[in-house]
């Protein structure tokens, strides 16, 4: 075998470029023909003096031959001669034989075993179209493939390119459930287009990381390749960058499209819109990006550059528009433009958090005709536990509820938590105890020289007191400080403090918090699962930024960064396909979880020399582990994902 360079023409524009092509050359008769192996791309850039050591290298790789030469060739030839070998044992051979010895036998075009193709994207799991070569439905004979039973030299085994296939799978499954690939070819994008789509979305879930890690992942590690029958591995990396941008582009459309998948598939009624705010953070200053700016990190990052992430969801936890804001974004003023055009049924109900629950924001949901149920802003609290009913919560804990007829048509609900009063207590301990000691610093430097941090002068020690105050605003409303001073005010000559529990503060009714709804008919237990159903969203923005590569942003211009931001998105909603059907039998592992299952799935191949000289290959995937066998079972996942496949050169 030996590469050649080509001059050929686009067929779209005309153009004249280069292309390398793998060609075999052999006798047939008394002429000599030259077939073309593998076309290796117009981007191949291996120097040509490395040429013949590269095509030498392939051919021994590909007959299963061992080299000598091997330990001294340089790291790029073998990482070139490893993938263009693995292509060529992958598709059906081009030639009788490609390094054989001279004694082997040709092998029929018609009886080498071709390429996995992907199923179509509306074949279901387990239609003919995704049953396994192998399979009792195919025949096994010489004709159809490589015979099964084969005399092989143990000793010479060799297994080769593992590649991860099980999360990929999964992935796959659940995109196909969603039409995902039928959608984006409706809305304009070509095959290779649609690829890098998907590798961008399944790699988020696989392995999250930004652009440039998933091409590495698509090309290396991940068999997605073989389950859709794309070629990652000469894919350009500004093909994921504007597949990313595709994405974003059509991106109300895709929302709109796989929520209504999503509520045919799980027959959801819509009636209640969760909406809050997360945010996350830059690498660097992403001086060039509009929305990064700088406000208050909810994971304690305030010293970096923020975007805001905005989501609507429905109470099934699945995403009904998502939008992005600067860091610094207001809360409130974000409601209007989301639910806007959300298309809710009458009376629909929303549930969100007192961040966003401002007063003109519950009149403008009044007006328009919704219901709500938020966290109540009230200071004063009240509770009365011989007037209030008790409901269980998901982990049995006996939570109390007193109900209250409010203002302007509205029902306050009080809430009582066991946990959530001893958390209370501990903070207010903590608060108070941090309060008092410095107090008791600040008495205490009355006495000591100046010299040792001591002083009695009157501004100094308000403006100490100040600090302390503000440090532990939740405790000092509890306390009556009193500062003592000489006759002329100068200096302070006491400092004195008496604790009084403020009627109606959180200190005086820990663990009880209030909500306010217009669903005055509503008993107080469906009250307050409602607004329990917000903590889906909670667990929906840990998800987005522990398990799917939210955080941090790299990127530096607007488009990529919300790009970024909408493939995890994009990600979450198959993640919770994926285990919305789990959780109805019972799995209600995390996606984390889930993933590092799935993962112990590879494909590999399997190279073995025949007595004759010639060699088999075998690619086929690793058998499920139990564990896995029992999520297959439930999401109906091939075990053998990507069929198998097998060669005889």
């Amino acid at each position: 075998m030996f590469i050649r360079r080509t001059q050929t023409r686009s067929r779209i524009s005309g153009e004249p470029y280069l292309t390398y092509r793998l060609v075999h050359s052999a006798r047939v008769g008394n002429a000599i023909k030259q077939t073309t192996v593998l076309n290796l791309g117009s981007h191949f850039e291996l120097p040509q003096a490395q040429w013949p050591a590269l095509a030498q290298r392939i051919g021994e790789l590909v007959s299963g031959q061992r080299s000598m030469l091997e330990a001294t060739l340089p790291e790029e030839v073998q990482a070139f001669a490893q993938r263009f070998a693995a292509q060529i044992i992958a598709r059906k051979p081009a030639v009788p034989s490609l390094g054989a010895a001279p004694t082997a036998r040709a092998v029929p075009a018609a009886a080498a075993s071709a390429r996995p193709a992907a199923n179509p994207p509306n074949s279901p799991p387990g239609s003919p179209a995704s049953r396994p070569a192998d399979s009792p439905a195919s025949p096994t004979s010489e004709a159809h493939g490589v015979a099964r039973y084969q005399e092989v030299d143990l000793d010479s085994l060799e297994l080769v390119d593992p590649r991860s296939v099980g999360v990929e799978h999964a992935a796959l499954v659940a995109m196909r459930q969603c039409g995902l690939e039928d959608k984006l070819a409706q809305l304009g994008l070509n095959r290779p287009q649609i690829a890098a789509a998907v590798g961008n979305i399944v790699a988020r879930m696989a392995q999250p990381g930004s652009e440039l890690a998933t091409h590495d992942s698509l090309k290396d590690t991940s068999a997605l390749g073989e389950l859709i029958d794309f070629d990652f591995e000469a894919m350009d990396l500004n093909r994921l960058y504007r597949a990313s941008d595709a994405l974003y582009r059509h991106r109300q459309a895709l929302q709109e499209h796989l929520f209504g998948k999503a509520r045919s598939m799980f027959g959801l009624g819509q009636t209640i819109t969760l909406y809050d705010l997360t945010n996350t953070y830059f690498e660097g200053v992403a001086a060039g990006v509009s929305k990064a700016k700088r406000g208050h990190s909810k994971e304690c990052r305030s010293d970096c550059p923020l975007v805001t992430l905005a989501m609507a969801l429905d109470a099934s936890g699945f995403v009904r528009r998502v939008q992005f804001f600067a860091g610094n974004a207001s809360e409130p003023a974000t409601l209007k433009g989301m639910l806007t055009g959300l298309d809710a049924a009458p009376g629909a109900t929303v549930v969100m958090d007192a961040g966003i629950a401002a007063q003109a924001n519950l009149t403008w949901l009044r007006e328009q005709g919704y219901h709500y149920v938020v966290v109540s802003k009230l200071r004063e609290r009240q509770f009365d536990p011989t007037l209030a009913t008790e409901v269980q919560s998901a982990g049995l804990v006996p939570i109390k509820l007193q109900r209250v007829q409010g203002a302007q048509g509205e029902v306050l609900l009080y809430c009582h938590s066991p946990a959530r009063e001893e958390k209370d207590r501990a903070i207010d301990t903590a608060k108070a105890s941090g309060l008092e000691a410095a107090l008791a610093k600040l008495q205490a430097s009355l006495s000591k020289p100046r010299t040792k941090s001591g002083t009695q002068d009157v501004a100094t020690i308000m403006q100490r007191l100040g600090r302390a105050k503000q440090r532990f605003a939740r405790a000092a409303q509890h306390y009556e400080i009193t500062v003592a001073t000489d006759p002329e005010g100068k200096r302070v000559t006491a400092i004195t403090w008496i604790k009084r529990i403020k009627p109606g503060s959180a200190a005086a009714h820990p663990g009880v918090y209030c909500l306010r709804t217009t669903l005055v008919d509503q008993d107080n237990a469906t009250l307050w699962r409602t607004y329990i159903m917000l903590t889906e969203l909670e667990s929906v923005f840990r998800s987005l930024k522990t398990d799917l590569g939210l955080r941090p942003v790299f990127h530096q211009v607007d488009r990529r960064v919300e790009g970024h931001l909408f493939i995890s998105v994009l990600a979450y909603h198959f993640v919770h396909t994926l285990r919305l059907q789990l959780k109805a039998h019972g799995v209600n592992d995390s996606w984390n979880t889930l993933r590092q299952t799935l993962a112990t799935q590879r494909r590999v191949t399997v190279t073995l020399q025949r007595r004759d000289g010639r060699t088999v290959h075998v690619r086929k995937a690793t058998r499920p582990k139990p564990r896995h066998q029992t999520l297959g079972n439930i999401l109906k996942l091939e075990p053998n994902p990507g069929r198998t496949h097998r060669v005889l050169v």
